[in-house]
């Protein structure tokens, strides 16, 4: 009986640590996921900055 609880305390142990490994992948895969979508954003945001800094330059020249 002792061997059992034994094998039973190590099998619980053992799916203890794939769970943590698994939430661990999952937390590393949401964090790649924001960086991505961060830098999407500033990509845009840098673009948007652009066209911005053009149409600037443009209003200017027609002033003049």
């Amino acid at each position: 009986m002792n061997t059992n609880r034994v094998r039973s305390t190590q099998m619980n142990l053992l799916y203890e640590d794939l769970a943590r490994a698994q939430m661990s992948a999952r937390l590393g895969e949401a964090r790649e996921l924001r960086r991505g979508h961060a830098l999407v954003k500033a990509s845009r945001l840098g673009r948007k900055a652009e066209r911005a800094a053009v149409q600037a330059k443009l209003a200017l020249a027609r002033a003049l």
